[in-house]
């Protein structure tokens, strides 16, 4: 991509600042493109404060997913590696744990084939597991370490790669609500906001759970909705969960579609000292109730990973909502339905592990190059033809007006 005149139009305005649009501009400023970041509030106001941090390579399923982690793995430990004492980066391993025989004989399968893929992942006995994590149930019957598993503060990550972006030359504009888009025939060529327009060569639509809103003020289908999940905070500890641990019923849960309360344990310590404890799925909207049921169902499920946890006080929870798609595939690229509209969306609970992988593929699309990785799985046009005219919403519904809503 050409870069515009100055004072004319910038090359590339991003949506949301939260992981996914703080990597995407600050990629894209890194390319040398003139960048523009508009929030309806501040980085991670959304989202990417309602989650763990996870960056997992042992839920995903063979295919594209999984080589998005892969490279997005190399963008943390590669591109980013300078950097990742800003987000506190933690390289501490990912443990699945089964407890039942039928549950066991699953798992071994499934690193059989992982294996086969080039996954890094280690059989553990009982033995080993305990030697891993100590205060494992005494029900466990064995695991798998997967060595890639890491985790990041996700408030840090948006938050510093905003600054970053910023110290390569873009700008920033919080509290800016988009409220339409700038149109040249069915061309996208910037957006209308509550502070004024910003014409751009392209418009990278990186709105979370509202991305699917928005795409529809342009015209077009981005089936992308929300999927609230809880997490739970434990007092401060001394180290007694080494690693990312969670049972193998976790990985059913996040390939699931159903729409009821989901949750299966996952726990895992944090450099304060706190544990983090998840976690659950479900479609309610943007519900924002507190479900009592749901926090019952943590703990428990948590207390049958480490029975040591039923001693411990939690101090409190929190919950958001994770941008789900049907197909469980994240919309990543142009959306040749509304030219010059971009989406990066729909990554639901792996947001936070790819978020720097998909910034950087689309930073290298926006430039006008050929990105490392095919998108094509997750072109935004595999969900149909435009809907010109049909757009839900005009100015005083579009995304963000409500500030519980924010997913950027």
């Amino acid at each position: 991509m050409t870069a515009t005149r100055a004072g004319l139009a910038s090359d590339v305005v991003v949506i949301g600042a939260g992981v996914i649009g703080a990597a995407t501009a600050y990629f894209a400023a890194r390319q040398g493109l003139s960048v523009i970041v508009v929030d309806q509030g501040l980085p991670a106001s959304g989202t990417s404060s309602a989650c763990e941090g996870n960056i997992l390579v042992s839920d995903k399923e063979l295919g594209p997913e999984l080589e998005l982690t892969r490279y997005s793995l190399g963008v943390w430990h590669g591109d980013l590696a300078e950097h990742k004492e800003l987000w506190e980066f933690e390289s501490k391993g990912g443990i699945i744990v089964a407890s039942r025989e039928s549950s066991l004989e699953s798992l071994q399968r499934v690193m059989a084939v992982q294996k086969g893929f080039g996954v890094a992942v280690e059989e553990l006995d009982p033995r080993a597991l305990r030697d891993a994590e100590p205060s494992i149930s005494p029900d466990a019957l064995g695991g798998a370490y997967y060595p890639e598993d890491c985790q990041v503060q996700p408030m840090l990550v948006a938050a510093q790669l905003v600054r970053l972006a910023v110290a390569a030359g873009a700008t920033f504009h919080a509290e800016t609500r988009v409220t339409g888009f700038l149109r040249s025939g069915e061309r996208v060529t910037g957006v209308r906001t509550s502070r004024g327009d910003f014409a751009a060569e392209a418009v990278v639509n990186c709105t979370g759970t509202w991305a699917g809103e928005l795409a529809s003020l342009a015209g077009v289908d981005v089936p992308v909705m929300p999927r609230r999940g809880l997490v739970m905070v434990t007092e401060p500890l001394p180290p007694m969960v080494h690693h990312k641990v969670y049972a193998a019923e976790y990985i059913d849960n996040v390939g699931s579609s159903d729409a009821g309360l989901q949750a299966s344990p996952v726990v895992e310590g944090t450099p304060s000292g706190t544990i983090l404890i998840g976690s659950t799925r479900e479609r309610v909207g943007f519900d924002r109730t507190v479900s009592v049921d749901a926090l019952r169902l943590l703990a428990r499920n948590a207390i049958g990973l480490f029975p040591f946890l039923e001693h411990v006080a939690a101090i409190r929870h929190y919950h958001g909502f994770r941008p789900y798609c049907p197909d469980h595939l994240p919309v990543i690229g142009h959306d040749e339905r509304a030219p010059g509209l971009w989406h990066a969306a729909g990554h639901e609970g792996a947001g936070i592990g790819l978020s720097v992988g998909t910034g950087k593929l689309l930073a290298q699309g926006l430039a006008g190059h050929t990105p490392d990785l095919d998108l094509s799985p997750f072109a935004p046009a595999r969900f149909g033809t435009a809907r010109f005219g049909t757009a839900r919403f005009g100015a005083a519904g579009a995304p963000g007006n409500r500030r519980e809503e924010a997913t950027a």
